[in-house]
């Protein structure tokens, strides 16, 4: 008996059950890092205002300094991803050993910087002179566990690449339960202040880093693939993620000019541009797990060969994308008198951030469309042209959002240049997905 062909119905419920069995627990681990902050700030909170401040601080720099070398993770994730679509985990699992010895060079080179250049970095950051030690003290200490961090960014990309984001979610919440113990015993138990809690962090991180590395050394016996760094692996690996980490500096530098300019509205103005950045970050993390789900399920319809698999998969999970941004907007939309209140009782602040939610609520959609075609070109190795379109993003955005003060415009005509941003994104992405030029099948690209 002759099995009967998919109908498109049937297809989308397939596509529903993958995405949905990737993107939620990629959620659940995407919001790690800033709960290990969050643990951080709530113990070193109760010690003084300085220590607070000079955790702020230090954790800026921390989260700028790990945040650039996310393609540690995505180009991990797309290149494992094709080659578990050809068949050959053993190469997959190979792939993703180049991408972990990458990240310890990285991570070594980092702590080498760092470490000597401590103190003029928070000077550089605008820390106080009551601060500055304490964030010097913490950027120290915390710099050792930069490479346990990276380790952990290409490990994920190797999990996720094998369609595997629930082990990532576990260790996420073990990590995460283990730093606030930590952080309360060396912290009050041992005495040992800001240090301690800096201390319990990398001790956490590099406990993550292990538990990450024993699966993948499991994983790599099981296949027999080699452990040993491979210098054109790495060096492929490297070349691979260059493109990405342009990509990923062209938005950051979106990111600071948005603050630089809020800064000069004045202190209600950029007061309410933090809690709107905030919102609209976690917000990012909902819509990124999905394109996550996207990276790993595009890669391995392209290593199989199945162009009209990776096809239905990017038109479904647009349309995931659509109906995520709806709903999100519609939720923003509607809570804002809810949530103002939570982090304001200043109405110099409220009134701006009012207004504000409003267009982070009616440019969601665009942003879930944005996420998820981000998503599909990572899964499909096509990082020279994000790096271009991220690039002509950026030279549009910033004459716009530097003018705003200039012609008398206040935060929400700024949120509205972030949404005219986005717009370049979705219209950029949008003309590639649509060109095809980015299905190139194959166990590598």
């Amino acid at each position: 008996m002759t099995q009967a062909p998919a109908t498109p119905r049937r297809t989308d419920r397939r596509h529903d059950r993958e995405i949905l069995a990737l993107a939620l627990p990629a959620f659940g681990s995407l919001v790690a890092e800033p709960l290990f902050v969050m643990a951080d700030s709530a113990v070193i909170g109760h010690l003084g205002t300085p220590q607070l401040a000079g955790l702020g601080v230090a954790a800026a720099l921390l989260t700028t300094a790990v945040s650039v070398f996310v393609f540690l993770a995505y180009a991990t994730t797309a290149a494992v991803a094709r080659r578990v679509g050809a068949g050959d985990l053993t190469a997959a699992v190979r792939q993703g050993m180049d991408g972990i010895w990458l990240a310890l060079l990285i991570g070594a080179a980092v702590i080498a910087a760092v470490l000597p250049t401590a103190p003029w970095l928070v000077e550089l950051f605008g820390a106080s002179g009551t601060a500055a030690p304490y964030a010097a003290t913490y950027l120290r200490i915390s710099a050792l566990g930069i490479p346990a961090m990276l380790v952990v960014l290409a490990a994920t990309g190797v999990l996720r690449g094998l369609q595997d984001t629930k082990t990532p979610l576990y260790v996420a919440i073990g990590g995460f339960s283990a730093n606030v113990v930590l952080n309360v015993a060396l912290v009050y138990g041992a005495g040992l202040g800001i240090a301690g809690s800096a201390w319990g962090t990398v001790i956490a991180q590099c406990g993550m880093a292990a538990v990450y590395l024993g699966v993948v050394i499991r994983g790599a016996r099981r296949h027999s693939a080699s452990l040993r760094p491979d210098a054109a692996g790495i060096r492929a690996c490297a070349q691979a993620g260059v493109p990405l980490l342009v990509r990923t500096l062209s938005l950051r530098a979106v990111l600071m000019i948005a603050t630089a300019v809020a800064a000069r509205l004045g202190d209600a103005e950029i007061a309410a541009h933090q809690i709107v950045l905030s919102l609209w970050s976690l917000l990012s993390f909902a819509l990124d797990a999905i394109a996550i789900a996207g990276q790993a399920i595009i890669g391995r319809y392209l290593g199989a060969d199945d162009r009209d698999g990776a096809r239905a998969a990017c038109r479904r999970m647009v349309q995931w994308g659509i109906a995520s941004g709806i709903v999100l907007g519609v939720l923003v939309a509607l809570a804002r008198p809810l949530f103002i209140p939570l982090f304001t009782s200043d109405p110099t602040v409220r009134g701006p951030l009012f207004t504000t939610l409003l267009v982070v609520a009616l440019t969601q959609p665009v942003s879930g469309v944005v996420f998820i075609l981000d998503g599909v070109l990572m899964g499909a190795g096509d990082g020279p042209y994000l790096a271009g379109a991220m690039l002509v993003t950026l030279a549009l955005f910033a004459p716009v959002a530097l003018a705003v003060p200039a012609l008398g415009g206040g935060l929400t005509a700024l949120w509205w240049a972030m949404g005219l941003m986005m717009a370049v994104r979705l219209l950029t992405l949008w003309l590639r997905a649509r060109s095809g030029r980015w299905i190139v099948t194959g166990a590598s690209r």
